[in-house]
């Protein structure tokens, strides 16, 4: 008898290479309005659009306080007046769903899964663009159901957020659920407080240091079958 039956996946940075999507979302947006940019303004976009996602998780912002102000605070520290949040935000958000990046073949694993267990997508980002992703990414047509922090009220790492998505799985047994994702603060800190076994996707070897519990670390993503088979 397998161990699990029901694998929860992250999305970004995960399955799909988030960085990737990101800096081309940025730069296209940058093209578009004219903004003049180097490698040095998207770094630190990244830096910022980072700390205000931790913020979130945290509790500490609600999510459009994320979406204005990260691009806000960039707009205040590179002097960019011709444009405003709001409006660069909207563009942001078409574009960053209008690309995907697989991380480690990971389309294909999850396919190869499919036939075993149930899958679904538990991620923090925002409706629109998580759905598009998914659509283009062909994500949508093997995963068993999506649940996203934005329609559900409340995000990884909160214990609520699983509740939900237990809700939406329906016959629900935890010791037969496993996390797998690669932020430590948010899905396995986030497996924890929904007392789940968790697999660390950590793919450039990092150091472990939040107070949380690893059940499983892998490097690359087809380790996987080893865990679950």
């Amino acid at each position: 008898m397998r161990k699990f039956d029901t694998l929860l996946w992250d999305l970004d940075d995960t399955l799909l290479n988030f960085g990737q999507s990101e800096k081309h979302a940025i730069t296209s947006c940058f093209d578009q309005f004219q903004i003049s940019y180097d490698e040095e303004m998207v770094k630190r976009y990244s830096d910022i659009n980072l700390s205000f996602w931790k913020r979130f998780e945290k509790g500490e912002i609600v999510k459009k306080e994320v979406l204005h102000g990260r691009f806000r605070q960039l707009f205040d520290e590179f002097g960019i007046i011709n444009i405003t949040p709001e409006e660069f935000q909207l563009l942001y958000q078409e574009e960053l769903g209008s690309t995907y990046f697989y991380n480690d073949d990971s389309f294909e694993i999850c396919k190869k899964l499919s036939t075993d267990f149930r899958q679904y997508i538990v991620t923090n980002g925002i409706v629109i663009t998580q759905e598009k992703k998914l659509k283009l990414s062909g994500f949508d047509q093997i995963m068993n159901g999506i649940c996203i922090s934005e329609k559900l009220g409340y995000q990884k790492p909160q214990s609520e957020f699983f509740d939900k998505c237990f809700e939406f799985i329906g016959s629900v047994q935890k010791d037969k659920i496993l996390m797998i994702g690669d932020s430590l603060t948010s899905d396995i800190k986030g497996g924890n407080n929904a007392g789940i076994t968790t697999c660390w996707y950590n793919p450039k070897k990092n150091d472990c240091l939040e107070q949380v519990v690893v059940d499983y670390e892998i490097q690359s993503l087809d380790q996987i079958f080893d865990i679950v088979y």
